[in-house]
Protein backbone atom coordinates (compact mmCIF):
# COMPACT_ATOMS: atom_id res chain seq x y z
CA UNK A 1 0.00 0.00 0.00
CA UNK A 2 1.17 3.40 -1.25
CA UNK A 3 1.46 6.08 1.08
CA UNK A 4 -0.20 9.57 -0.04
CA UNK A 5 2.37 12.35 0.57
CA UNK A 6 4.33 10.52 3.35
CA UNK A 7 5.74 12.83 5.63
CA UNK A 8 9.36 13.84 6.14
CA UNK A 9 11.75 11.60 8.68
CA UNK A 10 12.63 15.53 10.55
CA UNK A 11 8.44 15.97 10.53
CA UNK A 12 7.91 12.68 12.41
CA UNK A 13 10.98 13.36 14.94
CA UNK A 14 10.29 16.73 16.00
CA UNK A 15 6.82 15.80 16.67
CA UNK A 16 7.37 12.36 18.20
CA UNK A 17 10.67 12.16 19.39
CA UNK A 18 11.23 15.93 20.24
CA UNK A 19 8.32 17.44 21.37
CA UNK A 20 6.69 14.87 23.77
CA UNK A 21 9.77 15.36 25.77
CA UNK A 22 10.21 19.15 25.82
CA UNK A 23 13.49 18.92 23.82
CA UNK A 24 15.10 21.82 21.90
CA UNK A 25 16.68 21.42 19.04
CA UNK A 26 20.05 22.15 21.09
CA UNK A 27 19.33 19.81 23.66
CA UNK A 28 18.34 17.09 21.07
CA UNK A 29 21.54 17.90 18.88
CA UNK A 30 23.68 17.57 21.80
CA UNK A 31 21.80 14.34 22.93
CA UNK A 32 22.48 13.23 19.46
CA UNK A 33 26.14 14.15 18.71
CA UNK A 34 25.31 16.23 16.02
CA UNK A 35 25.41 19.97 14.88
CA UNK A 36 22.60 21.86 15.67
CA UNK A 37 22.80 22.84 12.29
CA UNK A 38 22.55 19.28 10.67
CA UNK A 39 19.45 18.32 13.27
CA UNK A 40 18.08 21.60 12.01
CA UNK A 41 18.00 20.91 8.67
CA UNK A 42 16.66 17.63 9.09
CA UNK A 43 13.46 18.95 11.33
CA UNK A 44 13.10 21.11 8.28
CA UNK A 45 12.99 19.09 5.57
CA UNK A 46 16.09 20.54 4.07
CA UNK A 47 18.08 17.35 4.36
CA UNK A 48 17.24 13.85 4.14
CA UNK A 49 17.96 11.05 7.07
CA UNK A 50 21.41 9.24 6.76
CA UNK A 51 22.16 5.59 7.87
CA UNK A 52 24.01 7.36 10.44
CA UNK A 53 21.31 9.53 12.00
CA UNK A 54 18.86 6.73 11.61
CA UNK A 55 21.48 4.78 13.69
CA UNK A 56 21.74 7.79 16.28
CA UNK A 57 17.82 7.73 16.58
CA UNK A 58 18.17 4.26 17.29
CA UNK A 59 20.17 4.24 19.97
CA UNK A 60 18.63 7.38 21.48
CA UNK A 61 15.36 4.63 21.96
CA UNK A 62 13.22 6.02 19.38
CA UNK A 63 12.61 3.00 17.26
CA UNK A 64 14.68 1.73 14.92
CA UNK A 65 17.07 2.30 11.98
CA UNK A 66 15.27 0.22 9.81
CA UNK A 67 12.33 1.70 10.39
CA UNK A 68 13.66 5.20 9.89
CA UNK A 69 15.21 4.39 6.80
CA UNK A 70 12.11 3.63 5.48
CA UNK A 71 10.12 6.37 6.49
CA UNK A 72 13.05 8.13 4.37
CA UNK A 73 12.82 5.98 1.58
CA UNK A 74 9.10 6.46 1.23
CA UNK A 75 9.41 10.08 1.35
CA UNK A 76 11.82 10.19 -1.49
CA UNK A 77 9.93 7.37 -3.47
CA UNK A 78 6.81 8.69 -3.69
CA UNK A 79 8.43 12.36 -4.66
CA UNK A 80 10.44 10.87 -7.30
CA UNK A 81 7.02 9.26 -8.78
CA UNK A 82 5.34 12.20 -8.76
CA UNK A 83 8.09 13.05 -11.79
CA UNK A 84 8.30 9.50 -12.85
CA UNK A 85 6.54 10.81 -16.35
CA UNK A 86 9.76 13.13 -17.34
CA UNK A 87 12.14 10.24 -17.37
CA UNK A 88 12.44 8.87 -20.44
CA UNK A 89 13.18 4.99 -20.12
CA UNK A 90 12.14 2.26 -22.46
CA UNK A 91 11.93 -1.25 -21.52
CA UNK A 92 14.82 -3.04 -22.59
CA UNK A 93 13.55 -5.52 -25.15
CA UNK A 94 13.84 -9.54 -23.59
CA UNK A 95 14.68 -10.86 -26.74
CA UNK A 96 18.00 -8.98 -26.93
CA UNK A 97 19.14 -10.57 -24.15
CA UNK A 98 22.07 -13.15 -24.56
CA UNK A 99 21.37 -16.65 -24.04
Amino acid sequence: MTMYNPPHPGEIIREDCLEPLNLTVTAAAAWLGVSRQSLSELLNGHNGLSAQMAIRLEKAGWSNAETWLGVQLAYDLWHAKRNAMAIAVKPYPVHALPA
